[in-house]
């Protein structure tokens, strides 16, 4: 599933991220800040406008991204820890 597809406080795993074209600069941007293979994620919180932006945790570091960036990460759900 994409990470855009996740409801609020989801929690997941980063699968991959997809290139959209050879040299994707926004896909090799995420996988710099860290949104790579086996990577824990949770959704934190989710923008007024139509979801716009996600507030993704990946440890201690929140990340704001657009709805279509999200749309390029495709990550495997997590069961639900509380």
């Amino acid at each position: 599933m994409r990470l855009s597809d996740l409801a609020l406080h989801d929690r997941a795993v980063v699968e991959q991220v997809l290139d959209t074209c050879p040299s994707d600069p926004i896909s090799a941007r995420l996988r710099d800040l860290g949104f790579v293979n086996g990577e824990p994620l949770r959704l934190t919180a989710k923008g007024p406008f139509g979801g716009n932006p996600l507030l993704i945790a990946i440890g201690t570091t929140r990340f704001a991204l657009r709805r279509n960036e999200a749309e390029r990460v495709i990550v495997r759900r997590e069961a639900a820890h509380d």
